[in-house]
């Protein structure tokens, strides 16, 4: 019955993506052959991530890969002309453009297939045995502190939550608004991303251990994703409530735990509306922090009704300022510099969610729609870099001297793509676009070191993987995690790439904190020594 619903949804998939794929053709201006090639790579890179001797790093990197590049090309060019909400820089829309950014698209797609393949050579979970034999002592010091562990999670999630919400440590988009001693903001960040989340992920695993169905825990894990996302003004719970949801399902099944078809839609349901909560308290948020200080500051304070339908129509789905319509200058500029190239100019959008609910009901429809396509990085940085003339091994070296900055914006911004964001005053807040690691490996302009370049990436990704699993006691809940963390990552890609080693480094020592959380549960659950003989 499994296999036959998996082989109906992939069946329904390909129907959908061939009716898309045939829409898009019959639109695209360069050669079909190209586009044919690109499509049969991202979507073969996105049914291997739900296959058989799939890890969860080819699930994440194929999904992310798949919504940032085909999906959203697809649709663009089949039902949006060829429109695309995103700077794009010197990109001409003609079929060479076209061609071009597609042939380095399907480049480091088919880096990504090989790495799979070659990956599974040393390392796949049907191939593994799992390590449940060295988390039994874990599973006892849970099972005997289980409320005591619980509502100290809880304490400390809401404590980080709501100091975070305070006093300003992390949130997405602003510079902070203190900083703390002894590097404390750092931990602030990590507790936030994915530190709290994989504390959720070793409790989980805890409560799957005793053959139950776990309502409270999953709330509450659900909770943390909730309080913490929108503690960062971040409207990604989607990215570690999906990947705890998908690792307590494989964990479900690997270890034969029948979950309740009414455990399930309560997960689900529960799940689907903190999400929506949570995208509208943080843009309801982000309007006003953003939105409506720019607004006063050009025209003086106005009434609450008007900042928000004011800040509707200046401001973009990101809750950022809009790139598209106001930065006049900048296009006059451009044009100067590239007489001959005519370049459309994107749709203007307003927020996507608002307080006031007359412009919500005449936006939320269109701009619903614009955010589940346009907040994937992937097309639009191929599409800016292939058709950028000065690549080479220069743009590259200084692509990694680019150091972090909570203030200004990207070597990115400033270099390829003509950004409006060069022209806003970002003393207080933080506002950049990302390449993707795809579009920064084509820096030097060679597609063999693109392809080698993302075969690397992918070993990478599975060794990571690897790690997570041997020294996190088999957990695939908190494996999930991590390779969700790790595949974002990739996908957003480019800004400060010499710091990469920060968030690696963190991840490896959030896994050895889990190893070391094993040994000391070890030592507390073992018996006795006998005592000496007098």
């Amino acid at each position: 019955m499994k296999l036959r619903a998996k082989t109906i949804c992939l069946y329904g998939f390909l129907i959908v993506a061939g009716v898309l794929t045939f829409s898009s053709a019959k639109s695209y201006t360069g050669n079909v052959l190209i586009y044919l090639l690109f499509t049969l790579s991202f979507n073969s890179l996105l049914i291997l991530g739900f296959c058989k001797h799939k890890i969860f790093f080819d699930t994440f990197i194929g999904l992310f890969f798949w919504l940032g590049f085909w999906f959203k090309f697809s649709v663009r060019i089949a039902c949006m002309a060829g429109l695309f909400q995103e700077p794009v820089g010197l990109f001409d829309f003609s079929g060479a453009a076209y061609d071009r950014a597609l042939l380095v698209s399907s480049c480091g797609a088919l880096g990504l297939l090989l790495a799979h393949f070659v990956r599974r050579s040393f390392f796949s979970y049907n191939r593994n045995v799992e390590l449940t034999s060295r988390m039994e002592s874990l599973y006892g010091f849970y099972r005997n502190n289980r409320r005591v562990i619980l509502g100290l999670f809880c304490f400390l999630f809401l404590a980080v939550a709501y100091t975070n919400i305070m006093y300003g440590i992390y949130q997405r988009g602003t510079v902070p608004r203190m900083v703390l001693p002894f590097g404390l903001n750092g931990v602030y960040t990590w507790l936030l991303l994915f530190g709290l989340s994989s504390f959720s992920a070793v409790i989980l695993d805890c409560e799957f251990q005793q053959n139950r169905n776990p309502y409270t825990a999953s709330v509450i894990s659900l909770l943390e994703c909730f309080f913490s996302n929108s503690a960062m003004l971040s409207r990604g719970m989607i990215l570690n409530g999906s990947s705890v949801l998908f690792g307590m399902n494989e964990t479900a099944k690997r270890r034969a735990v029948h979950l309740s078809n009414f455990f399930k839609v309560t997960v689900i349901v529960a799940f689907a509306g903190l999400f929506a909560l949570s995208v509208f308290a943080v843009n309801h948020i982000r309007m006003f922090r953003h939105a409506a200080p720019a607004l006063e500051k050009r025209s003086g304070p106005v009434p609450d009704h008007a900042r928000i339908v004011r800040a509707a129509s200046s401001y973009t789905v990101s809750g950022t300022p809009d790139r598209t319509g106001s930065p006049v200058t900048v296009e006059k500029s451009r044009k100067r510099k590239f007489p001959d190239r005519e370049i459309p100019k994107p749709q203007d959008v307003g927020l996507d969610w608002m307080l006031d609910w007359e412009v919500f009901y005449i936006t939320a429809g269109k701009n619903i729609k614009l955010l589940l396509i346009d907040r994937w990085v992937g097309i639009e940085g191929t599409m800016a870099v292939s058709s950028y003339p000065r690549l080479g091994w220069g743009l590259w070296k200084k692509a990694w001297q680019e150091k972090f900055s909570h203030t200004g914006t990207s070597l990115y911004d400033q270099t390829i793509l003509f950004s409006p964001y060069v022209k806003l005053d970002l003393a207080e807040f933080h506002f950049i676009n990302l390449p993707g690691i795809l579009a920064f490996l084509y820096y030097p302009g060679s597609y063999l070191f693109l392809f080698g370049g993302m075969f690397v990436a992918g070993i990478f990704g599975a060794a990571m993987e690897w790690f997570v699993y041997r020294f996190g006691g088999g957990n695939v809940i908190l494996c999930a995690l991590m390779a969700q963390v790790l595949a974002y990552r990739y996908a957003h890609f480019g800004y400060a790439p010499g710091q990469t080693y920060m968030l690696l480094g963190t991840m490896v020592l959030n896994v050895i904190a889990v190893y070391v959380l094993i040994k000391v549960a070890s030592l507390a659950q073992a018996p006795g020594r006998p005592a000496l003989p007098q």
